[in-house]
């Protein structure tokens, strides 16, 4: 911003036809200090910026407008309590455009909610908040009278006493838990010892599984769950069938035998195809295995046969 613009908008430029005769720049532009917050003062009314002082309900839609709040007021005296104003502020609610007045009360040393809204009640409990009570009005006049306040004393002196041994034995629980501090050191290094050793065996555990995550000690109901799990009867067979073929063929054979395993394991997928599409055939009310078995032998035989005509 160059100097004379930063001037203008400090109100600090002065215009050449400006003599010092005709008063003040705010007196020679014809406009009001305040600007535009005092374009209804002529009303006696002043737009401000007004803060929520606690949490209210919206009287147009019903939602809450929180504490801290701001909003563009128009401030305007009402009345006097004595030699102190009373302030009325009318504002509009950033939701609905619902228009909301609120009221000074010197009284009291309060904010009343004139129209507009609704003020959100918020009660609690003295021992859940674990604060002490505050005196009442009445009983905090009547601590001016001198007996009532040495009757009072006396009140507080009496539950000092009976409140005393407790307190006292509270403390010396509370030396004697402290007066070590070599155990109390020595049983803290243990425990954070035994942490980290637990720890190094978990992750030591999870990588060797190939995981990257470390495992939570294993419980019963880990356990449980576990076996409870069973796998399918055809995951099993196929898994049983796999084993026998490997245990069957021999580690030591030759060059010329490794057809035969070959077609060994095409021999076996065909037999589990034949079973898988039987079983599949059964349920949806086909023909019965042993025609399926039959007709397969059949079939097979056929081609064997027919294969063998073929090559004599």
């Amino acid at each position: 911003m160059s100097s004379l613009a930063a001037a203008r908008a400090d109100n600090f430029y002065y215009p050449p036809e400006w003599t010092p005769d005709q008063g003040s720049l705010n007196k020679f532009h014809g406009q009001h200090a305040l600007r535009e917050r005092a374009r209804k003062l002529d009303q006696g009314i002043l737009i401000i910026r007004f803060e929520m002082p606690f949490n209210i309900w919206c009287g147009g839609c019903n939602s809450m407008i929180a504490k801290g709040v701001r909003f563009n007021a128009e401030k305007k005296q009402v009345g006097n309590y004595y030699s102190t104003k009373i302030w009325n502020f009318t504002m509009k609610s950033a939701c609905c455009k619902h228009q909301i007045v609120i009221q000074t009360d010197p009284k009291n040393c309060e904010y009343v909610i004139i129209s507009g809204a609704q003020r959100k009640t918020e009660e609690y409990d003295i021992e859940d908040a674990e604060t002490f009570a505050l005196p009442a009005d009445e009983e905090r006049g009547k601590l001016a009278d001198p007996f009532y306040r040495l009757e009072h004393e006396e009140e507080d002196l009496q539950k000092k006493k009976e409140a005393e041994p407790v307190l006292v034995r509270l403390q010396r629980v509370s030396d004697a838990r402290h007066a070590d501090d070599y155990s109390l050191n020595k049983a803290l290094r243990a425990q954070l010892r035994s942490q980290k050793k637990r720890i190094a065996e978990e992750e030591t555990a999870s990588r060797k599984k190939g995981l990257g995550i470390r495992l939570l000690p294993a419980t019963e109901e880990d356990t449980a769950t576990a076996a409870k799990m069973k796998f399918s009867s055809k995951f099993e067979r196929n898994r049983k069938d796999k084993r026998a073929l490997i245990n069957a063929t021999s580690i030591f054979s030759s060059s010329g035998s490794v057809p035969s395993d070959k077609s060994r394991l095409v021999l076996e997928s065909k037999r589990r195809k034949i079973r898988a599409g039987a079983t599949s055939n059964l349920l949806a009310g086909g023909f019965k295995p042993s025609s399926l078995s039959g007709n397969g032998i059949s079939s097979s035989r056929h081609k064997s046969s027919s294969v063998a005509v073929r090559k004599f």
